[in-house]
């Protein structure tokens, strides 16, 4: 892979999704303004169950607000990334226009995954390192080179784990094209991610872990964020997300045996 090549074409993506979005400058202040009242609201949210309760799963209201930080950040990457592109792959194979992305000189999965971005989900991942500053600040965390680190990593392989369960869901649609609900009940499980996994029974934890990894998302970088992570944990995210990353690779190239061209 010629990744001079690949940089090149990316930043050609960028300028084009920017020059598109700032024909409506107006937009950019409504989603700023969008953005704020959400983060509020979760925030508000979150305060309710902390009410009665100075602590929740062995997490108090300031600790909690950390796992707030870190899903508004990788919400914002969805909303910047993943919710653009990949939903788009349905329109693709419904108008036949998958057959073009195909025949470019360039990796389909890298073309179909990143060609636009929503640079309204910029604001959002701000807001969530602006919260995340915050926190830092009130539970007195010390920032060294181990805690760079190790931040660095578990953000990374929760973005891997994330992206590797939007693009399997999308890439269904080359079988199923109506993908659309199993993509809404992958939103409404993913909103959990605002919350501590302790909080929840063992069975739920389980689930959160296995079957769709919430716990890997939020939880551990959040425990990476405290300092009370174990060394296994993240180890085993590493392992996760390269899973993920692997396999979404080779599931969109099998998925591709199964495409019938719109031209054939």
């Amino acid at each position: 892979m010629n990744l001079r090549k690949y940089l090149k074409v990316y930043t050609k993506f960028l300028h084009t999704s920017l020059a598109s979005e700032l024909e409506y400058k107006t937009n950019i202040l409504i989603d700023l303004i969008t953005a704020i009242l959400s983060l509020i609201g979760s925030i508000f949210l979150l305060s309710i169950f902390y009410q009665n309760n100075k602590s929740i799963g062995g997490w108090e209201f300031e600790e909690a607000l950390i796992i707030q930080g870190i899903y508004t950040i990788l919400n914002g990457i969805t909303n910047t990334w993943f919710n653009p592109n990949l939903t788009e792959i349905v329109k693709h194979i419904r108008e036949g226009t998958l057959d073009f992305v195909l025949l470019k000189p360039i990796d389909s999965q890298f073309f179909i995954s990143l060609k636009k971005i929503n640079p309204s989900g910029f604001l959002e991942i701000i807001l969530g390192f602006c919260l995340l500053l915050i926190c830092m600040i009130i539970n007195q965390i010390n920032i060294n080179l181990s805690f760079l680190c190790l931040s660095l990593i578990t953000m990374i392989c929760s973005i891997f784990i994330l992206y590797g369960l939007w693009f399997f869901i999308c890439t269904t649609t080359i079988w199923f094209v109506k993908t659309w609900n199993a993509i809404e009940v992958l939103r409404s499980f993913l909103y959990i991610g605002r919350f501590p996994l302790d909080s929840f029974s063992f069975t739920l934890r389980i689930f959160f872990s296995v079957f769709i990894p919430i716990a890997f998302i939020t939880t551990i970088p959040s425990e990476v964020f405290l300092g009370v992570y174990q060394l296994w944990k993240i180890l085993l995210e590493v392992a996760v997300a390269t899973v993920f990353l692997m396999t979404s690779r080779k599931f969109w190239l099998f998925a591709l045996k199964s495409y019938s061209s719109a031209s054939s």
